[in-house]
């Protein structure tokens, strides 16, 4: 087959980023054609050049389209604009493929996909990564009523036009499901992690790491990934001050930038046993994630927040590194059915230094924890086993048009 892929951000394991669609299309390349309609917004930022920035394979359209989590509303308006304007002119030029597979964020990526399946007169499939427009309404950035109607207009039209939707977690595929979407065309499809990725989280790298550190004797807590406005990076933070008498040898690892990034940086300034550590590439982050005791995924305690499928959650449990979520959703219900880390209430500060005080003092407790999130990954987790059933959805999205 050929497959035309739109999604506005393209990265590889050179970046401080999850790579998940770098790995299903390597997957996908080894029997299929792909064509990537993507930016080059993540190609400048690579940290290291040890993978090639394209599958091989894969041939790739890139707009020249910046974007950084520090936008203003406006400024990311423009830019998703940018860049569905230039994926609907690619995706009539190019050579007509057999099956279209969008994604998104933002949801004007999964527009363009659909208008070009359209004009093409081919399936498309959607990749739902996080729920848009709610996800942007909830964070204020929509306050117009009629304009938030258009949106939610504009969303259900392309779960309906889809052959076939999937979603990255339960919570996703249940609020898709609600708008009368059908159970046949739902697949849920978990954002996952690269296995093999995580095994080079070796004993020997992360005990050279710890050293190269300095964090010989100290329990570390790790927050990796985008210090967004839906984080709750200040409620993290006001924690690590709160617990830090209690537990003078914990260390609190920032890994990471975005729009909090000042309030780390002063904090880092301020308190020792906070530390902000640069972005790391995304085949080095794992040895991170083994050094922590626990990992922290936090978000800010919005209902549409409780569906998302975070990579911190995924590839903290790969190295057998517990969690602590704060989120009342899916995540929530996984960890304490797989005993593989903890719920705290998002943004209540003295849940979350109880939680994490009571934890840290039972070495036993977080062996377990993690030896079970592990086994957990090793069943559900694997992108390979993610890519299998992408690419058949993919295969009968394409076999239903021919024998349509």
């Amino acid at each position: 087959m050929h497959i035309a892929v739109f999604s506005q951000y393209h990265t590889n394991p050179d970046c401080p980023a999850t790579s998940r669609h770098y790995s299903l299309l390597a997957q996908l390349a080894r029997k299929h054609r792909i064509t990537l309609i993507t930016t080059r917004t993540w190609e400048r930022q690579r940290l290291t050049y040890e993978f090639p920035w394209l599958p091989e394979g894969v041939t790739m359209r890139a707009a020249e389209v910046p974007y950084e989590n520090k936008m203003g509303v406006a400024r990311r308006i423009l830019s998703f604009g940018q860049y569905a304007a230039y994926a609907l002119r690619e995706g009539v030029r190019l050579e007509k493929p057999d099956v279209i597979w969008g994604i998104s964020t933002p949801l004007t990526a999964a527009w363009a996909a659909a208008q070009v399946a359209r004009l093409r007169r081919v399936p498309w499939v959607f990749e739902v990564q996080d729920l848009w427009p709610s996800f942007p309404i909830a964070m204020g950035a929509v306050p117009n009523l009629f304009a938030q109607r258009r949106l939610f207009d504009l969303e259900k039209s392309l779960y309906q036009s889809a052959r076939h939707v999937l979603p990255l977690s339960p919570d996703m595929t249940s609020y898709v499901r609600q708008l009368g979407i059908s159970a046949d065309k739902v697949t849920t499809v978990l954002n996952g992690t690269d296995l093999d990725l995580a095994a080079s989280a070796t004993s020997a790298a992360v005990a050279a790491l710890r050293q190269q550190q300095g964090l010989e004797g100290q329990q570390v807590i790790l927050y990796a990934g985008t210090f967004g406005r839906a984080n709750a990076i200040p409620t993290l933070l006001a924690a690590a001050v709160q617990l830090a008498p209690q537990h003078p040898d914990v260390t609190w690892l920032f890994m990471g930038h975005g729009f909090h990034q000042e309030i780390v940086e002063q904090a880092a300034a301020t308190y020792p046993f906070i530390r902000l550590v640069a972005p790391q590439p995304r085949h080095a982050v794992f040895t991170w994630f083994r050094l922590a005791d626990v990992a922290v995924v936090s978000f800010l305690g919005l209902p549409v927040l409780d569906a998302n499928s975070p990579a911190k959650f995924y590839d903290s449990l790969a190295v057998g590194t517990p969690v602590i979520v704060t989120n009342a959703g899916w995540t929530k219900t996984f960890v304490e059915q797989h005993r593989c880390g903890w719920y705290s209430p998002s943004e209540d500060i003295d849940a979350l230094v109880f939680t994490i005080a009571t934890v840290l003092q039972d070495k036993n407790l977080l062996r377990t924890a993690g030896d079970a999130g592990k086994e957990v990954a090793q069943k559900y987790f694997d992108r390979q086993q993610i890519g299998n059933v992408i690419e058949q959805v993919l295969e009968d999205a394409y076999t239903h048009q021919m024998t349509w």
